[in-house]
């Protein structure tokens, strides 16, 4: 064999040698009981009672902008006839999350919301596309959903 043959050859081999590791907070946010995707981004999350009230906890991903700046989650546990009964909020730090990165989110409730109950979630952030966001440059964004409580 010729010379550039067996480094073209040795080449591939070492390339195919490579190995891809899963994203561990992908894998976490696709574990997650609960999920909502729509265009911006992803989120995951589990209710879990706490002292007298309630925990929501979970991930959110930027699957649009270059950034997403002050991003915000709301939730509120809503009564039967759709009205909040409370609600609080998780400011996602750092401030600035960039496209295709997770953060984490943590949303205390002080009411206990039982299985088939019904959460409104809201978001909020400005987008960018490169921008400064600082400066307001960006798109607005407020989105909000309604999801029922599963049985544990």
């Amino acid at each position: 064999m010729r010379r550039p043959t067996v480094i073209l050859l040795l080449a591939v081999a070492l390339l195919s040698a490579c190995a891809t590791y899963p994203d561990p907070q992908q894998q976490r946010l696709q574990a997650m009981p609960q999920r909502y995707s729509q265009f911006d981004l992803v989120m995951g999350w589990e209710v879990k009672p706490s002292d007298g009230g309630t925990v929501v906890q979970g991930m959110v991903k930027n699957v649009r902008y270059f950034m997403m700046h002050g991003l915000e989650i709301w939730v509120a546990p809503l009564d039967s006839a759709g009205k909040e009964i409370t609600r609080n909020v998780s400011y996602i730090i750092p401030n600035d999350l960039p496209i295709d990165r997770s953060a984490d989110f943590t949303v205390k409730l002080p009411v206990p919301v039982t299985a088939g109950e019904r959460l409104r979630f809201t978001y909020k952030y400005l987008g960018s596309d490169g921008g400064d966001g600082a400066k307001g440059d960006g798109t607005n964004w407020m989105q909000s959903f309604v999801t029922v409580v599963p049985a544990r």
